[in-house]
């Protein structure tokens, strides 16, 4: 029998598949998006009807057994196709602590020695959700998922650091906050380490607004190369739950970037 949950709250993930979807919900308004993500879920919304058509063909039997369940579906309601948006929440979970993000000696060097950059929060929110956007294979953020992404950010919900070189944008990273949790959902860079000095200043601005961690949702060679680690599942839903509340007041001033910089040996 299908499993139909009326919202994200109601759903527990302990047995879910480590690798694998965990729900299928069509649903990416605003409030389902901050929802999902409070339980420890995000959303990965198929690129084309192939991709829907997959979800569908390698996951329905799943569905039909109740191991996947529907989320914001009634039984007996007609609704939009749930196969167009699965919702993950890997075990393990890759974070990086507010202390753990690093530059490299190569990018440290050059940032207190050369490179003028500059870094900002919530100045060009709209603008980095699309660099990251640009080029992606597979176009995962699509236009839906943007507009609640905005609105969330217009709610004081959803972040972005962008990083500056004589007035061009260079990079940047975007997120929604869940009180002392950061989950970041994409970074983009044009020049090299741009993305790296984002992620970093993220971690400094979270910190001093006393939030404890970044969520990198996805392992990757690059968040193992930032300082990220893997926890499991469990213990990061364990933390949402007894999370403080969303309204951390992030700093949002224009900074020099070299800050970020510490020589070897500094505290």
């Amino acid at each position: 029998m299908v499993n139909r949950c009326a919202c994200w709250e109601a759903l527990d993930v302990s047995d879910a598949a480590p690798d694998g979807p965990v729900a299928f919900s069509a649903d990416l308004s605003p409030a389902s998006l901050l929802a999902a993500y409070r339980a420890g879920v995000y959303p990965f919304p198929a690129s084309d009807e192939y991709t829907r058509a997959l979800n569908e063909v390698v996951f329905a039997d799943q569905v039909q057994e109740g191991r996947i369940p529907l989320v914001g579906v009634d039984a007996g309601e007609e609704a939009a196709d749930p196969y167009a948006v699965s919702w993950w929440s890997p075990d393990p979970r890759p974070v990086l602590p507010v202390s753990a993000p690093h530059l490299g000696r190569s990018l440290a060097r050059r940032l207190r020695n050369r490179l003028q950059w500059s870094t900002s929060l919530d100045r060009r929110f709209e603008r980095v959700v699309r660099e990251c956007r640009a080029d992606r294979v597979p176009l995962w953020l699509t236009d839906e998922l943007i507009a609640s992404l905005v609105r969330l950010h217009d709610l004081g919900h959803a972040h972005s650091v962008e990083v500056w070189e004589d007035g061009d944008l260079v990079g940047g990273v975007f997120g929604l906050q869940v009180g002392s949790v950061f989950s970041m959902d994409s970074m983009f860079f044009h020049r090299p380490g741009a993305s790296k000095v984002a992620v970093t200043d993220l971690a400094a601005r979270f910190a001093e607004a006393g939030g404890v961690l970044l969520d990198a949702q996805r392992d990757s060679p690059h968040v193992r190369d930032l300082g990220g680690i893997l926890v499991p599942r469990e213990q990061y839903v364990r933390h949402l739950c007894h999370t403080t509340s969303d309204s951390l007041p992030i700093p949002t001033a224009t900074l020099p970037a070299r800050r970020l910089a510490k020589p070897t040996g500094s505290p």
